[in-house]
């Protein structure tokens, strides 16, 4: 499908894209940029990427397709690096799992005869880099593509092929209903996790060695990179800023039934909350 492949950050999405690039012989090369030379080293070592260059616009050089796969925050800064070295006719995607304004930011940028099309895989691992990297992390998930009113229909054509043609299961949607949905189901979790541990902390931090699977399971979100989920987050504010409130007046009604001792009322919202859990999924 394509000749070369760019995919600038080879972590654990960038480098599972690469491998199932490879397994299914959908390009011929494939160049990787990253800040460390040395994890970019043991990538071409394992077979990951063939080449590589800590400067992007050097990896994009005759790039047929550039996949951004690094902390989205870095996207802007890495396309202005990179831009440079894109050839015409070729098509910018990524894998960052917030779209929004930064879908518009993306496409504006793009050079004369170069398409942008946002793509975030709903696919990932509790490990991270390269050594967790695998060809059939995509078979199966889904990948929503976010498209806008002017995106290149031919390019967008061909993206929903590419992720079709990695196992997985294609959704467009509108760049900022996309942020709207998974900052719901993805952005604010991450942040609870996250402050859940800090809360047993801040009460006495040695509470948390006698955690259970429980605790462990909720808030194993909160062992993801902060670096990557800080720019999740700063860049989905707005909603996030609204989905706390509404979160806090959920923690308060049930702040207030323990007050009244109202046993029934906190049962009913334990019940709703359960029964919508187990339709998760059947829909």
């Amino acid at each position: 499908m394509f000749h070369k492949v760019a995919v600038l950050g080879v972590g654990l999405i960038g480098g599972s894209f690469a491998l199932a690039l490879k397994e299914r012989n959908l390009c011929r090369e494939i160049a990787g940029s990253g800040r460390s030379e040395e994890n970019l080293r043991r990538a071409k070592d394992r077979g990951i990427i063939d080449s590589f260059s800590t400067d992007p616009g050097e990896a994009c050089l005759d790039a047929d397709l550039i996949m951004l796969s690094t902390p989205p925050g870095s996207f802007i800064d890495t396309i202005r690096k990179s831009a440079g070295g894109f050839k015409k006719g070729a098509i910018v995607t990524d894998a960052g799992s917030v779209k929004g304004d930064l879908v518009y930011d993306l496409e504006r940028m793009m050079p004369g005869g170069v398409s942008y099309i946002g793509s975030h895989p709903i696919a990932g691992s509790e490990s991270s880099g390269i050594d967790s990297a695998s060809a059939g992390l995509f078979q199966g998930a889904k990948c929503i593509v976010t498209p806008t009113a002017d995106s290149d229909r031919e390019a967008l054509m061909k993206i929903n092929r590419l992720w079709k043609a990695l196992g997985a299961n294609v959704i467009e949607m509108d760049p900022r209903k996309h942020d709207h949905i998974y900052g719901l189901v993805s952005h604010l979790p991450h942040l609870i996790a996250y402050n859940m541990v800090n809360t047993v902390a801040s009460i006495d931090s040695s509470y948390l060695d006698f955690s259970g699977q429980g605790f462990r399971d909720m808030t194993r979100i909160a062992g993801s990179h902060e670096e990557l989920w800080r720019d999740i987050c700063m860049l989905n504010r707005k909603n996030l800023i609204e989905m706390i409130g509404v979160f806090q007046g959920n923690l308060d009604t049930l702040k207030e039934h323990l007050a009244a001792s109202d046993a029934a009322s906190l049962a009913a919202e334990l019940g709703r909350a359960r029964r919508l859990r187990e339709g998760i999924g059947q829909g």
